[in-house]
This record gives C-alpha cells, sequence and structure tokens, in this order.
C-alpha cells in the first residue's frame, strides 16, 4: 500500500468520524491507518521512541493512562511537572478511592433498594478500572437518583407519632402502632356487629343457614362477644359457609341456562339443515322459550329474556343466514383444507429449528450441521478450527438448592455471556443440559484458551441472581484442535476427555494438550 493511498483513507476516516481536519486529528487518523497497512513510520513512533527513555514508573503510567499520541503525551506531562509532589498525589488518590469505596458500601446496606442496587453497580465498576465516561455515566445515575427520590411514603405514619426523615430509628421508636386486636381500640362494637350481620345475608343464595342466622343472631344481642376469640373463629367459619352457598347457588343457575342453551344450539343445528322449514323451527324455539320453566331460573331472568331476544331475531333472519351458509360452505372447507396444510408445515418448521428454546443459542441439530460444514471446509481448504467443551460445575446442586427455574436463569445467563466473548464468526449451541460447546473458526488451541479464559474470568466475576440470593457459578473447559486429529469425532472426544480432566482436577479451569 502507498503513502498516497494511506493519505487518503485517513482522511475518510476522519470524515466518517466527524473531526476536523486538523494536524493532531490527522495524524492520529494517519497512525491509524498505517499500522492498519502494517507500515512503519517514523512519525508514528514518536511516543513509543520517548516511552522507551522513560524510567518502569513513567512506562507503567502510559500504559495504564492509554497514551498513544504525542498530544496526550504532552498533556501527561504538563500535569506531572505541575505536581510538587507525585507519590503524595498518587497516595491521595488512592485514599480518595477507598473512600469513595467505602461510602457505597455503607449505602448498600441502607434500606433503600433503588440506592442500594446502584452501589452495588457502581462498587463492580470501581473494580474494574473504568474510563473517564464510565465515571461521568454513573455519576450521573446518581444525580438522577437524588433528584427523584421522594420520601413522602413516610407522611402515612404521621398519624402514629412524630416523623424525623433524618433519622429514621428514632421515627420508628416513636411511632405508637396500636395492638394488633383491632378489638383493643376504643370502637363501638354495635356498629361493627350492625356491618358484620349485613356481609352474611344472603347475596346469591336465596336460602338461610341456620348456622349463619343462628351466629347473627347472637352477635346482634350481644356485640361484646365480639371480644371473644371463639366468636371470632365462628364468624369466619361463617364467611367460608357464605361464599360456599352462593358458589352452589350460582353453579345451579348455571347449569339451569346450560339447558337452554344446549336446546337452543341443538334446534338451531337441526334447523340449518333443514334450511326449508327454518322458519317454522325458530317458531317453535321461541314457543319454548315462552314456556320454560321460570322457576329453575328464578334469578337469572334477564339472561332468559336476552335469549327469548335472540330467538326474535333469528326468526326475522332465518333465510338469509341459510342462504349465506350455503354460499359459504364450499369456501368453509376449503379454509378448513388450507388451515390444516399450514399446521403440517408449522409442525416441520418446528422439527427442522435450529434455536434452542432456553438459552437462544444453537441447538445440537444445528451444532451437528455446523461442524460437518467446518469438516467440509478444513478437508477441502485445509481451514483449521477448534472446539470447545464448557460444562457449569456443580449445576445439579443448583437445580436441588435453588429449584429448576433457578437452573433455567443460571443457564439462560451463562448463554448470554459465552455468546458476548465470542465472534460472530464463532458456533456457539447448546450441547445437552448444562453442557455448551463452542466451535471457534481459523484458530488453534493458543486461541482457544485465550477464549476460554475470557469466558471463564467472566463468569466468575458475573453475579448470578435469582429472587434475590446470589448464585455462585463457575465452568470447566476442554479444548481440543483439528490440526492434532485425524476425524472430527476424534477432536470432540478429545475436547470432552479434556473437559473432564479439568472437572477431575478442581473444577473452574481450561484444560488442553500441553
Amino acid at each position: 500500500m502507498t503513502i498516497q493511498s494511506i493519505i487518503k483513507k485517513a482522511i475518510k476516516r476522519l470524515e466518517l468520524e466527524g473531526k476536523l481536519l486538523t494536524p493532531d486529528f490527522y495524524a492520529e487518523a494517519f497512525c491509524k491507518e498505517a499500522t492498519k497497512a502494517g507500515m512503519n513510520t517514523e512519525d508514528c513512533n514518536h511516543v513509543n521512541t520517548i516511552k522507551k527513555m522513560m524510567n518502569k514508573d513513567f512506562q507503567k503510567d502510559l500504559v495504564n493512562y492509554r497514551i498513544t499520541t504525542m498530544q496526550e503525551l504532552s498533556r501527561f506531562l504538563v500535569a506531572k511537572l505541575n505536581r510538587t509532589s507525585p507519590t503524595q498525589c498518587g497516595k491521595l488518590l488512592e485514599s480518595q478511592t477507598l473512600l469513595l469505596k467505602k461510602v457505597i458500601q455503607v449505602l448498600e446496606v441502607l434500606h433503600n433498594k433503588e440506592a442500594k442496587d446502584l452501589a452495588v453497580k457502581s462498587l463492580d465498576l470501581l473494580n474494574a478500572s473504568p474510563s473517564s465516561t464510565q465515571m461521568d455515566q454513573f455519576k450521573q445515575l446518581w444525580s438522577n437518583f437524588i433528584t427523584t427520590y421522594d420520601d413522602t411514603f413516610l407522611n402515612t405514619l404521621t398519624a402514629f407519632g412524630s416523623i424525623d426523615k433524618t433519622n429514621l430509628k428514632k421515627s420508628i421508636e416513636n411511632l405508637k402502632v396500636p395492638s394488633e386486636s383491632f378489638l383493643n381500640i376504643d370502637t363501638d362494637l354495635s356498629k361493627v356487629s350492625a356491618l358484620l350481620i349485613a356481609s352474611l345475608v344472603p347475596s346469591i343464595a336465596s336460602s338461610v343457614n341456620e348456622k349463619i342466622a343462628g351466629l347473627s343472631s347472637k352477635i346482634r344481642k350481644n356485640p361484646e362477644l365480639l371480644d371473644t376469640k371463639d366468636i371470632i373463629a365462628e364468624v369466619k367459619a361463617a364467611i367460608s359457609l357464605r361464599i360456599a352457598l352462593d358458589k352452589d347457588s350460582v353453579k345451579e343457575m348455571v347449569q339451569s341456562i346450560d339447558g337452554v342453551l344446549d336446546k337452543l344450539s341443538l334446534r338451531l343445528i337441526d334447523m340449518i339443515e333443514k334450511s326449508d322449514n327454518s322458519t317454522i323451527e325458530i317458531q317453535k324455539i321461541k314457543v319454548e322459550l315462552e314456556s320454560y320453566n321460570t322457576e329453575e331460573t328464578n334469578n337469572f331472568k334477564t339472561a332468559h329474556k336476552k335469549l327469548y331476544t335472540i330467538a326474535l331475531a333469528l326468526e326475522q333472519n332465518t333465510q338469509l343466514l341459510s342462504k349465506d351458509l350455503k354460499n359459504h360452505d364450499g369456501e368453509v372447507k376449503r379454509l378448513a383444507n388450507k388451515i390444516r396444510n399450514l399446521e403440517k408445515e408449522l409442525e416441520a418448521v418446528k422439527e427442522e429449528s435450529k434455536e434452542d428454546f432456553l438459552t437462544k443459542l444453537y441447538n445440537r441439530r444445528a451444532l451437528d450441521e455446523s461442524l460437518n460444514i467446518k469438516e467440509a471446509e478444513y478437508k477441502r481448504y485445509g481451514h483449521n478450527f477448534c472446539i470447545l467443551m464448557f460444562d457449569l460445575d456443580h449445576f445439579k446442586k443448583v437445580n436441588d438448592t435453588y429449584g429448576h427455574d433457578a437452573g433455567d436463569a443460571v443457564l439462560a445467563a451463562f448463554a448470554k455471556i459465552i455468546k458476548q466473548e465470542a465472534r460472530t464468526v464463532d458456533v456457539i449451541g447448546r450441547f445437552g443440559g448444562e453442557e455448551f460447546l463452542g466451535v471457534l473458526s481459523e484458530t488453534n488451541t493458543k486461541g482457544g484458551v485465550v477464549f476460554a479464559e475470557k469466558v471463564r474470568k467472566h463468569v466468575l466475576k458475573a453475579r448470578f441472581m435469582y429472587k434475590g440470593s446470589r448464585i455462585e457459578v463457575t465452568v470447566s473447559i476442554g479444548i481440543a484442535e483439528r490440526d492434532k486429529h485425524v476425524s472430527l469425532d476424534a477432536v470432540l472426544k478429545s475436547a470432552d476427555e479434556y473437559l473432564y480432566q479439568a472437572k477431575n482436577e478442581g473444577r473452574n479451569q481450561v484444560a488442553y494438550k500441553k
């Protein structure tokens, strides 16, 4: 690649990034394109040249601050020169960071869920050596929290005592909570008893139960009985009995209406089949509804009236209905056949699906197809690939301790991690149960180990939560490379053997041929 082409690409890069064509921006873009093209220029190596002349502490600082351009190096050196005591500044910065972590740890145990969740995320951020942009984002999150925080819910407690919003412990101690038993409150029991008796009056069921009637009479005569445990128990039993009676009554009424509807439905079907006499049949239905025993549906008079109205409407529209049904009979049959064919196609698509329903990764069938494609590419073009077998450690213990729903949540979360770390050209899928398989294109054992370690450390650092409980999760990984085996089956078998070696040697590790 020529210098002219690199210059053109550098200018194009500035246009895409929306930057002005200044000397500093141009130099940075030129060096990036030159490095990308594999061209080593002296102008792009000034930082590295100067870096070699510095002591080890300065070299380490350049790496930590990600100094890559001369402009960044200049600002860094000016800042260093302006410091009267670099050691003291470093200690002060470390002390401030520790103080910030301690403050966030305190917020984590306060009685506010939003503050606690934000504090946990902030601690994770500080432990991950964040950039200034990430720090600014979290600073904005804390600003949003304090701006929208609403403590007016505490005002609901003012009826029980004074509230000091600056001291919740003192506020709780000052609360004068009434006794657990509402009967100890100075209340007119005669009013309460009247309300209770009214609630026991039949609502749906028309019959009056003797037990409920006797209890109501007893409470009406002596409301003070409500202050006894025996009466409270009787009231609970009476309420349950009242509900049961209402349910039985509704069931009987529904059965009565069902009988009318069944008869109406049968008559309508018969009428449609005999369309010539449909008007006469509808009239019969109307007469039957008029003579229907109203005592059986005494509480459902409205429903009975609606059924009678339906019969009148059917009488007026019978001939048109019969004609439409005949005209559309063929179309209905065609639609039914089409639906059956669509259902068969849907079943076929489901069988051919390549996605695991839980993890949204490739399923076993899709993995087998991908492996066969990779094997064919290897035999024809010599494209090497690497196979990784992943297995979540002690996964049965997770299911036994937290339940299968928690286990499914862990599998889905792990799938997101492994998919996040993988490249777009890599094939990742669920091999079965808690076992996953990865196929890394154009990758040898060394590259596979790098990827496996990324996944293992990511899992170790991740917080697997289920219903407020954190679940400790680790993963064991076995690696095998195609170039070092005689067949695809041999690679799979080797990766599986190294997986079990990782488990036997203590789990939470990567095993491969050294």
